[in-house]
């Protein structure tokens, strides 16, 4: 039986949910991972809810549709989870980690959730990193460490090569956003 990974992201326009897959996306490949990376799209804009998806697996991906039932899901603004049921379609065994100040065993009793919860401040930690509240970046560091998707090594040696891709003019941003992951990494709670 094959065995696919499925992540789900929640966010605002805006926010770098997208962006986020689609990162995450391009590494796991470079790791010699098959995978999809997608937004859903709709008549989304600047501040109204997102969702992007990302399956990554060892064999072939075959599915082409919405993740409906994500092991991990990324939530990218706290005030989704007054809006949005974001244990939707999550197991029991499955990870959830926010973007919020909370200590993840509240945050887990307040969504009713068995699996894992994690938190982490990805807006403290981008505000001071990249000097603006994009809590992308800081989401995937700490996704990479809640899941023990990849090796956080390499996965930040080949991030940083798409930020110097993306960002060649403007070096500083590179800095930030690394520094942004590694902390992350380092302050998500469990």
């Amino acid at each position: 039986m094959r065995k696919i990974l499925e992540i789900r992201w929640h966010g605002r326009g805006g926010q770098g949910s997208k962006t986020a897959s689609i990162l995450l996306g391009k590494v796991a490949a470079k790791t010699g991972k098959n995978i999809q990376a997608f937004p859903e799209y709709g008549p989304e804009r600047m501040g109204a809810p997102v969702l992007a998806y990302n399956r990554i697996s060892d064999d072939l991906i075959t599915l082409h549709c919405q993740v409906t039932e994500p092991s991990i899901v990324a939530v990218l603004d706290p005030t989704l989870l007054e809006v949005v049921d974001v244990t939707e379609g999550v197991p029991d065994d499955g990870i959830i980690i926010v973007n919020v100040g909370m200590e993840p065993k509240e945050l887990k009793e307040k969504l009713e959730f068995k699996g894992e919860v994690y938190t982490v401040d990805a807006y403290g930690i981008s505000t001071e990193e990249i000097g603006a509240p994009f809590p992308n970046t800081p989401m995937l560091g700490a996704l990479i460490k809640a899941a023990d998707l990849l090796d956080f090594d390499k996965f930040l040696e080949e991030v940083k090569k798409e930020f110097k891709k993306k960002f060649a003019h403007k070096p500083e941003v590179v800095d930030g956003n690394m520094n942004s992951i590694k902390r992350a990494y380092e302050e998500v709670r469990s």
